[in-house]
């Protein structure tokens, strides 16, 4: 077969499925049929209770979207414009983009092979007396080196946000991200561990930053009743904006909740069937999980021996129709980030290096075992045309 052909115009197997079930239909269906209150509804305040509940944290504020959530995060620490802070250029492009958003500088940070996290070490390097955040990553639902990470903020004083979009449910030693930091970013974006479409939230135990927070993604209005049942006067008190998830969204997140630990779950052994077969294959080296941690597997990464090859499987395996996706190529490479003034690709060898190797495969609760044995055989298929 030549695998320069082009790809299937159907996926066999996608990337991602979200997991549905009768309770989703029926909670949102719920929201539908009062035929009021999709904004601002009870909806919200449960999920965000829950959310808090299940993290472990004080507070919660859910928000429509990871890249808002985290827009909002920066503006509630204060951020100013000469402060810098540390993220890895290994990530979703909106983890550098936020820092952007507040006009704050900008310091990528190398990686390590372990967890495909933030490197502890190069943080210990790149602080400066601007550094005022550090915003590791948990990449594809692994912690990062998350403990020694906080060790590093706590010495210096730094505020830790940690960026949770890909990671709920991952632990460390049984706590779980999004309790490590000053904040966390979660994402429920459509192929996210938890999903509600699209949509996002912020934990924290601070009060003031949650209070805060409140007033950012509600047009800096301060609520004392439900707006759209309110005849009092609105009390604008700062700058804000609409950020707000609907209670339809809402009523989503409260449902894939209360199955989160299921769905965790059958990630985990999707993964552990695929990894058992997929170590055979010398070319390929498996993303697996330290000592303590747990991985939750939003994404299922493998690595391959080159960027020829990683590219090449690519390809083949789009002629199979399964598709695959780098996640993800170094920010400070894109055209965007080329193009501005501050040279950000000094010692990044580490994330060049991994993001030419890495490639997801499908990873989904619903994977039949059919799938991934047809996986499995494409992949075999291919290093044998390989040879």
């Amino acid at each position: 077969m030549d695998i320069r052909k082009k790809p299937a115009t159907k996926w066999k197997i996608p990337l991602y499925k979200v997991h549905v079930e009768k309770d989703d239909v029926k909670i949102v269906s719920k929201v539908i049929k009062r035929g009021a209150y999709w904004a601002i509804g009870p909806e919200i305040e449960e999920f965000e209770n829950k959310l808090a509940n299940y993290i472990g944290t004080n507070f919660c504020v859910t928000f429509n979207s990871g890249t808002s959530a985290g827009h909002a995060a920066l503006i509630a620490a204060g951020i100013k414009q000469n402060d810098q802070i540390i993220v890895p250029s290994f990530t979703f492009i909106s983890t550098a983009n936020w820092v952007k958003m507040v006009n704050a500088k900008l310091k990528f940070c190398d990686i390590e092979e372990e967890t495909l996290g933030i490197d502890p070490n190069h943080i210990k390097k790149n602080i400066s007396k601007q550094t005022k955040v550090i915003m590791p990553v948990h990449y594809a639902g692994l912690p990062c080196q998350i403990n020694e990470i906080a060790k590093i903020a706590k010495s210096k004083k730094i505020l830790l946000i940690e960026d949770a979009a890909e990671a709920i449910g991952a632990t460390v030693n049984n706590k779980k991200v999004g309790t490590f930091g000053d904040l966390a970013i979660f994402s429920f974006a459509g192929n996210k561990v938890l999903t509600t479409g699209e949509g996002g939230a912020i934990t924290t135990n601070s009060k003031k930053i949650y209070e805060k927070l409140k007033l950012i993604r509600s047009h800096g209005r301060l609520d004392t009743h439900n707006y759209f049942s309110s005849i009092e006067k609105p009390n604008y008190i700062s700058l804000g904006y609409n950020w707000r998830m609907s209670s339809i969204t809402a009523a989503i997140g409260i449902s894939q909740l209360s199955k989160i630990n299921k769905l965790i779950m059958l990630r985990r052994k999707k993964a552990n069937y695929l990894s058992t077969r997929l170590e055979k294959f010398e070319h390929i080296k498996l993303h697996k999980e330290p000592k303590g941690f747990t991985h939750a597997y939003q994404l299922y990464s493998i690595r391959l021996s080159s960027k020829n090859e990683r590219d090449r499987m690519i390809e083949f395996l789009a002629q199979k129709g399964i598709m695959s996706k780098v996640f993800f190529h170094p920010i400070h490479k894109s055209k965007f980030y080329q193009n501005d003034k501050n040279n950000y690709s000094k010692n990044l060898q580490t994330t060049e290096f991994v993001s030419n190797t890495i490639l997801s495969l499908p990873m989904f609760p619903d994977l039949k075992l059919e799938e991934m044995k047809y996986m499995i055989d494409s992949i075999s298929e291919f290093f044998e045309i390989s040879k």
